[in-house]
């Protein structure tokens, strides 16, 4: 009799222990959230470049035998590979970009100065100021040595933050099978099969998003200098690359790319910029629901509501990182749910076939 009133007190306690338990382990994952992330987006790439690494260690072209190319040099072919694509267009862009860079910051002191002549007319400034007033005017406790320093390191810190990407996303590539076939076997054996095929279809989403990005980010960073060109916009080539930067950063990163645009023409004439105006909405337009609904839908079959409902809980989350991460960690959602969920209901194409 006693063994049984102690049961009650024992499922209290083992409940208290396993919600205390849970508890801490959410506050580590909160305070390891940087870390966490890092990896999340490491994994992502090495899911999206694995395609990639598996076609070209499958080759034989080189005069090895019958052997092929080891993982670890498939995946230093794709890095090399993508370094000289990024060579070549630095070739062609980077020395036109550091003139009109140069050209820019040389002309910078006139455009701000052309800029509060208008905002003076309008009634929107009362007199032009002078960047020392600036500083001078801003709010107290404003520490301006302290901010040029904090982005300075957050620089710094964004910059060991892609090497520690790039470094962790190569061994994840060598790792990968060891990785698959471990965490394939933390199921039932009667489960593997599916498991594998899950992993297989989130490595084919991923892959096909990561290529997408960069797609459009071409396109669009190519049609924006080609337009901004031949209508004549002064640094048409750096705003072209900070158009193409923008179009990796969902919702905002858009609209933010044409304000300089704008306010560049807008230093040539009103004409020019509502031009440049036009363009822009015109090029976001077909970027909005004829080149993402082809690619998303297509490549990934993630719906546009689940792309943007994906958006806006990503980026309410982690800001413009969470808004990057939305449509791939949606679409891996989707796989999941399909896969791992539906196929069990009754009415599920497992029960249809």
């Amino acid at each position: 009799m006693s063994g049984g009133g102690d049961t009650p007190r024992q499922l209290i306690l083992w409940t208290i222990a396993a919600v205390a338990g849970a508890v801490v382990v959410v506050w580590l994952l909160y305070l390891a959230r940087e870390v966490l992330l890092l990896v999340y987006v490491s994994a992502l790439f090495a899911i999206g470049f694995s395609p990639v690494v598996r076609l070209i260690e499958r080759q034989r072209v080189l005069p090895i035998g019958t052997r092929r190319l080891p993982r670890w040099l498939a995946i230093l072919v794709v890095y090399l590979g993508i370094l000289g694509v990024l060579t070549g267009i630095g070739a062609l862009i980077v020395p036109p970009l550091v003139r009109q860079a140069r050209q820019f910051a040389a002309d910078l002191p006139r455009l701000v100065e052309q800029t509060q002549q208008y905002l003076v007319t309008r009634g929107i400034l009362s007199e032009p100021i002078t960047w020392q007033q600036a500083i001078q005017q801003a709010p107290a406790g404003t520490d301006a040595v302290g901010t040029v320093l904090g982005a300075l390191w957050g620089f710094l810190g964004g910059i060991v933050g892609v090497l520690t990407i790039l470094i962790l996303t190569f061994y994840l590539l060598v790792e990968t099978e060891a990785l698959v076939s471990t965490f394939v076997r933390l199921f039932p054996r009667e489960r593997r099969e599916q498991v594998a095929a899950v992993s297989r279809e989130i490595t084919l989403k991923v892959s096909a998003w990561l290529g997408g990005q960069l797609f459009l980010a071409g396109v669009i960073g190519s049609s924006a200098a080609l337009a901004l060109g031949l209508l004549g916009v002064p640094y048409f080539y750096v705003l072209a690359l900070i158009a193409a930067i923008g179009e990796m950063i969902p919702v905002v990163g858009p609209v933010l790319a044409a304000i300089p645009g704008i306010a560049v023409a807008w230093s040539v004439s009103g004409k020019l910029a509502l031009g440049v105006a036009i363009f822009y909405v015109i090029q976001q337009q077909v970027e909005n629901h004829v080149l993402v609904p082809k690619l998303m839908e297509r490549q990934l079959g993630v719906s546009a509501a689940t792309v943007i409902i994906a958006l806006l809980v990503g980026s309410s989350l982690l800001g413009i990182v969470g808004a990057l991460l939305a449509v791939p960690t949606a679409a891996i959602v989707q796989v999941l749910v399909q896969e791992l969920v539906l196929r069990e209901e009754p009415g599920g194409p497992d029960a249809a076939a």
